[in-house]
């Protein structure tokens, strides 16, 4: 979809970080006709990698900004998971489609943070948009009419800057978040950890992805093909008690654990895992995301991911109240939707990652117990299988409790505020193929009425309507009800009775007008 021509007169919104959060935030609003500032402390995309697990709902997000060719096309599917002890594989599981019929993308997918950036930023600059590079935020000041922001760039010269808005994708030590005096409660944990890529040889090697586990220790074994090397990471060990850490401190443990032949190193680092979150999410004109508004453990592969979710949350509704398409109250949804799931992940990641990493009996009992062969064996069910998929790939996140969520019975199977369920059709089609428009949409299943449709042609609104099968059933819509669906993929707003009256009153609330 290209760009909109932007508004006479309508100011940028500051972005402050340009890692995957903040250009994918350039890249949503640069499509919706937002023009953009993104500015970023290094002097390019990275050159090593943290983060490299992208969940099906990420990949979903750029198949609506038709993307994902891009990103499937620079990494890997997640085939299998071999848990093994002591590089003995112990259980193992083909976890290719284990989203069959949940997603279009039914699979995990490695696709590494620095790869990822320069993709983004690619797309960003065939629609003329570029990073600001070597340029640190130094001040911020906010009136009625929008942000002035100071900025230094490489060569001490400060500018001023007048912006609708800011917002902070800038990480843990987020700028934004501490001129805005936003406190970031939580606390670190104990150990240290180490990450690395190497080039290895051995069986612990063998699946996608190869946790492994002893009675005291654990490390995960992650094969990238993009990059053609491996991902170790792990607890740097008890005895190694010095700040400069290397491989070589950590080598004999790393081997004892996964029994991998080490041929090469070619990056390691060592950090610390945090589990906190902002205190808000929004301050006024300023906003934050990702890593500036959440920390918690790599379990799961969900920090990324759950940045660029607060991204894909936010562009629209900034988008629709810059252009005065949209009440500003559209705003507060942000903060209380995203940070709910936030808290949500901050506490189940923190339960996982603390049995995981114990050195005490629990940890024994997960590491060994746990882990090789109650989950090894449970996901072998594909009801297990769905329902972690589910949980791990983000699909299930709702905003049911959000004062953007109306109508419905409580009853039913689909409610406001959750994710649009993805139905395949028989001829190949599916009913998220058209969330590339990036607009509200109503969504009918079985058929509409006259009324309905004269309606919805009236309101200029974009209306799809689908067969009824046995897999739309079965998903839980129900037949001849409406479904306005959000931008970005949730419903909005159900009505069994899709009334015309209901629907008109829902988008006069929120005072939406239609981009086209």
């Amino acid at each position: 979809m290209d760009s909109s021509p932007a508004p006479a007169g309508l100011q940028a919104v500051l972005i402050v970080g340009a890692g995957p959060t903040g250009l994918l935030l350039a890249l949503w609003l640069t499509k919706l006709g937002i023009p953009v500032r993104i500015i970023d402390k290094s002097s390019g995309p990275g050159e090593t990698s943290r983060a490299v697990i992208v969940h099906a709902r990420t990949l979903e997000y750029y198949r609506q900004l038709r993307i994902s060719g891009d990103a499937l096309a620079h990494g890997s599917t997640i085939k299998g998971i071999g848990i093994h002890r002591r590089g003995r594989l112990v259980g193992g599981l083909n976890f290719r489609n284990a989203g069959a019929g949940l997603s279009y993308f039914p699979f995990a997918f490695t696709f590494p943070q620095d790869q990822h950036e320069k993709v983004l930023v690619a797309q960003l600059a065939g629609m003329g948009v570029y990073v600001e590079r070597r340029t640190t935020l130094t001040a911020l000041e906010e009136d009625d009419g929008g942000i002035f922001a100071t900025s230094q760039d490489a060569d001490g010269l400060e500018t001023t800057f007048h912006a609708s808005c800011l917002v902070g994708c800038d990480g843990s030590k987020s700028t934004v978040r501490e001129l805005s005096g936003i406190a970031m409660p939580g606390g670190t944990y104990d150990q240290r950890f180490f990450v690395a890529d190497a080039d290895v040889r051995g069986k612990a090697a063998e699946f996608s992805m190869n946790p492994c586990f002893t009675g005291t220790d654990f490390c995960l074994v992650l094969p990238l093909p993009a990059m053609g090397s491996t991902r170790l990471i792990g607890v740097v060990p008890d005895g190694v008690d010095r700040e400069d850490v290397r491989f070589e401190h950590v080598e004999a443990a790393v081997k004892y654990n996964t029994e991998l032949e080490i041929d090469h190193v070619r990056w390691f680092a060592t950090y610390r895992v945090h589990h906190r979150v902002a205190e808000r999410f929004r301050r006024g004109r300023v906003f934050i995301a990702g890593d500036a508004g959440h920390l918690h453990s790599p379990a799961g592969g969900q920090g990324m991911n759950t940045g660029l979710g607060d991204v894909s949350n936010l562009a629209w509704k900034l988008a629709a109240v810059l252009t005065k398409r949209a009440n500003p109250a559209l705003l507060d949804t942000y903060e209380p939707e995203r940070m709910a799931f936030a808290h949500l992940l901050v506490d189940t990641t923190d339960w996982v990652w603390s049995g995981v990493t114990n050195r005490g009996w629990w940890g024994w009992f997960v590491r060994i117990i746990l882990l090789p062969r109650i989950l090894s064996f449970a996901l072998w069910f594909s009801v297990s299988r769905r329902a972690a998929f589910s949980r791990v790939s983000q699909i299930m996140i709702e905003y049911r409790a959000s004062e953007l969520s109306q109508g419905g019975k409580k009853s039913a199977k689909i409610q406001p505020g959750d994710r649009l369920p993805w139905v395949e059709f028989d001829d190949g089609t599916d009913n998220h193929a058209m969330l590339d428009l990036l607009d509200w949409q109503v969504h009918v299943y079985g058929g509409m009425s006259p009324d309905l449709r004269k309606a919805v042609d009236a309101l200029g609104i974009v209306c799809h309507e689908y067969p009824w099968t046995r897999e739309v059933a079965a998903k839980g819509f129900v037949r001849h009800a409406l479904y306005l669906v959000r931008p970005d993929g949730h419903v909005g707003f159900v009505d069994t009775n899709a009334s015309p009256e209901a629907l008109e009153e829902y988008l006069d609330r929120w005072e939406i007008e239609l981009r086209r």
